[in-house]
C-alpha cells in the first residue's frame, strides 16, 4: 500500500468543535503562508493570515458556518466548510498534508453535508492558489475579480 493510500485509509473527517479553534487556526496559518505563499507577496500573506488571531472571534467564526476537519495521525491537517448562504467558504490544508487526498476528501464531505442541508450547489471565492484544485474537483470559474483582505488585493475566482 503507497502512502497516499495509506493516508486515506486513516484520514477521519468530523465536525467542528470548540477545542478546535486553535488547530484549525494554526492550519489555516500554515497554508496561507505556505502553500499560498507561491501566488502572494508578503503583505497580502499578512494582512489575509496575521500572525496572532483572537481566537473567539476565529471560534465563532468557525461555528457560525457548517465547519468540518481532517484529522491525520491523531493531528488536524485541514478544514473545510460551508454557509447557510451556500458558499464553499474555506478549504485549507497543513502544506505538511499536502497531496494526500486531505482537500479532495473535505470537499467530498462538504458537498454531501450541503446537500442534505438541501443545497444543490455551493460557490465559492478561490484564491489564486486553489482555483486549479477546485476546477479538478469540479467546480467551474463564473467570474475573476480582486478580493480586498485588510486594505490589501487579492485575486480570486468564482
Amino acid at each position: 500500500m503507497t502512502d497516499d493510500a495509506r493516508a486515506a485509509e486513516n484520514l477521519q473527517i468530523r465536525r467542528y468543535e470548540a477545542g478546535d479553534a486553535g488547530d484549525t487556526w494554526r492550519v489555516f496559518h500554515a497554508a496561507v503562508h505556505g502553500t499560498a505563499s507561491r501566488d502572494y507577496g508578503v503583505e497580502q500573506l499578512q494582512a489575509w493570515a496575521p500572525p496572532t488571531v483572537d481566537e473567539d472571534r476565529w471560534h465563532q467564526r468557525r461555528s457560525a458556518a457548517h465547519t468540518y476537519l481532517a484529522r491525520l495521525d491523531g493531528g488536524v491537517v485541514g478544514f473545510s466548510d460551508f454557509t447557510d448562504a451556500g458558499v464553499l467558504d474555506m478549504l485549507f490544508v497543513h502544506p505538511d498534508a499536502g497531496g494526500r487526498g486531505v482537500a479532495r476528501a473535505l470537499v467530498a464531505h462538504v458537498l454531501r453535508e450541503a446537500a442534505a442541508a438541501g443545497h444543490e450547489r455551493l460557490l465559492v471565492h478561490a484564491s489564486l492558489t486553489a482555483r486549479p484544485a477546485f476546477e479538478r474537483f469540479g467546480f467551474a470559474v463564473d467570474a475573476t475579480r480582486l478580493a480586498e483582505v485588510a486594505g490589501r488585493s487579492c485575486g480570486t475566482s468564482t
